[in-house]
């Protein structure tokens, strides 16, 4: 059908009033345009009138024509439709953007037999995908990414029940030594070299989590600093994204948890905080960590 257009300075009232003044013949143009327009549209040439309806079906085969079927080899009707088959790998338990102690396990025990090269996070991102990928290829199963009924259960008859310290290890790298600054008073303990951070109390290591920093293009900055707000439900007003439980320490900087490290891992790169990947982790620091804290970030 044909649209009037309208513009924003008066044009709707102008076309308006010029359709009030057409004449009945222009009324009878317009409507035979108009049923041209749709033909062109369709099939880019006018519509042309339709054939006399043919009063038997064409044959299905050139050589032979078509044999009417007897009521019992009829084929079902189409409304009729067969039940869907059900997976054969079943139900879907995790999947992009499932979180949990699930996930954890998941993460854990493709971990024992080489799938999955990094500590678990809890997060099924990006390098879950892959690494389920990875496992599903190998035994022969479709590689969907997805951990459904079967190949949860493959995965479990190969490997065994994961330990607290395989399902919360400290750091995916060991910490580096404490700079001299961390060794009194309480203290996040960051190092650029091995990419941890150690929350530290008059010297004594308390935790200690992976940390990624920003690029080159915007850098975490390096030296003493500390902590003069907290805010746990965080996002930023630059760049619109969550930033959970943030501790700022220099400005914009803060050091908070990152759904995107946890999903990509150290592929990606932060605006200048210190990005946290294990949720649990920085929520408990949030709640030890208190305002006028030390921290030191060094290589």
């Amino acid at each position: 059908m044909m649209r009037i257009h309208r513009t924003g300075h008066g044009g709707g009232t102008a076309h308006r009033a010029g359709a009030t003044a057409v004449t009945a013949v222009a009324v009878l143009t317009l409507a035979t345009t108009t049923a041209g327009c749709q033909a062109q549209a369709s099939g880019g040439s006018a519509a042309k009138p339709s054939s006399p309806p043919k009063t038997s079906a064409p044959a299905t085969d050139d050589a032979k024509p078509a044999a009417t079927p007897s009521p019992s080899t009829a084929a079902p009707s189409p409304s009729v439709s067969a039940a869907p088959k059900p997976s054969p790998q079943g139900r879907t338990l995790m999947a992009t953007g499932s979180e949990g102690k699930q996930v954890r396990e998941l993460q854990a025990r493709l971990r024992q037999i080489g799938h999955f090269d990094r500590s678990p996070t809890g997060y099924y991102g990006t390098l879950t995908v892959a690494a389920v990928q990875s496992f599903q290829g190998k035994r022969g199963l479709s590689r969907t990414g997805r951990t459904d009924t079967l190949t949860w259960q493959k995965l479990v008859a190969m490997t065994r029940k994961p330990t607290a310290a395989e399902l919360n290890p400290p750091t995916s790298r060991p910490a580096a030594r404490p700079d001299k600054r961390c060794m009194t008073g309480r203290v996040l303990c960051i190092s650029k070299n091995s990419r941890t951070l150690s929350w530290m109390i008059d010297g004594r290591v308390v935790s200690s989590m992976d940390v990624r920093f920003g690029s080159q293009y915007t850098p975490t900055r390096e030296g003493t600093f500390s902590i003069y707000w907290k805010s746990r439900h965080h996002v930023s007003t630059i760049y619109h994204t969550a930033m959970p439980y943030a501790m700022f320490f220099s400005g914009g900087q803060a050091v908070h948890y990152s759904a995107d490290f946890a999903a990509r891992g150290y592929t990606g790169a932060s605006h200048g905080c210190v990005n946290v990947r294990d949720e649990g982790k920085i929520a408990a620091l949030f709640d030890q960590v208190r305002n006028g804290d030390k921290v030191v970030i060094y290589w």
